[in-house]
């Protein structure tokens, strides 16, 4: 099952042994990023042919942060990612921002002789506007749904992602942080002995 886009721009922060690594470290990694994960939003912006400005790449950025402090506040009382926990911006301007960056998002009911589908539209005046939107709208719209209600935040050691708790005994967000957690288990237990 494909995660969400929702989660996985949430995820764009990744920790390795080196430290915290960003797909939107720089404005080349986050054309590569929305190109393999933002497929809806390639339907009205060209993402290959767009490269970011480095504001655009920092806008980008800040919108994701904003979505983070989403996650941080669905799992509340829970604590948050430790990626970013003590640099998150409040909830309320988190929400406030992503309902301002998704208002130029329209589902239209379209109706004639082959019957009524959605049609999506943008009413915006930049890629990163439309982008924003796109990515916004993605955002309310897995919130707004059932898988919501399954968020967790990795347990893992060093690990800085959310996910989406798909198995009832689901406990990490990959089997490479499960036996992580388990080695570090393990070591605590055996290095008091």
């Amino acid at each position: 099952m494909v995660d969400p886009l929702a989660l996985r721009l949430a995820n764009t922060i990744r920790a390795t042994s080196r430290g915290l690594t960003d797909a939107f470290g720089t404005r080349e990694s986050t054309r590569e990023w929305l190109v393999a994960h933002a497929v809806d939003v390639g339907v009205y912006v060209d993402l290959e042919a767009w490269l970011p400005t480095e504001d655009d790449r920092a806008a980008l950025v800040d919108l994701r942060q904003q979505v983070r402090a989403l996650f941080a506040e669905y799992v509340a009382p829970h604590p948050p990612s430790s990626a970013d926990a003590t640099v998150l911006p409040p909830f309320p301007e988190s929400l406030a921002a992503i309902n301002h960056a998704a208002a130029p998002a329209l589902r239209l009911l379209e109706w004639d002789s082959e019957g009524q589908r959605l049609e999506y539209r943008l009413l915006t005046k930049t890629e990163l506007d439309t982008v924003k939107a796109g990515l916004a709208d993605a955002v309310i719209e897995f919130f707004g749904g059932p898988q919501a209600e399954q968020i967790r935040v990795c347990p893992a050691p060093r690990c800085v992602r959310y996910f989406v708790k798909s198995h009832p005994r689901q406990e990490w967000c990959s089997v490479a942080c499960g036996n992580r957690a388990r080695a570090a288990r393990h070591y605590a237990q055996h290095r008091d002995d």
